[in-house]
């Protein structure tokens, strides 16, 4: 009888770790995908500011500025 009851324990106890670990591997993996997303988010956001800084440059160099003033002429 109590080997049985060990035997039960056993394969209880294991069973829920394994359980534990799945549950813990899905968690990890939707972190994960979370942490990547937001990364190409802010990439793509870094971009974005980039491009705008270049266009905001090009407006307010001497030399566009100065283009500009002889083309109104």
């Amino acid at each position: 009888m109590r080997s049985r009851f060990c035997f039960v324990f056993a394969v209880v106890y294991f069973t829920g770790i394994l359980i534990l670990t799945v549950h813990l591997r899905s968690a990890n993996d939707r972190i994960l995908y979370n942490l990547c997303k937001i990364r190409a988010e802010q990439d793509r956001l870094k971009q974005q500011l980039w491009v705008k800084q270049l266009q905001l440059e090009s407006l307010i160099n001497p030399a566009a500025v100065s283009e500009r003033l002889e083309q109104r002429d």
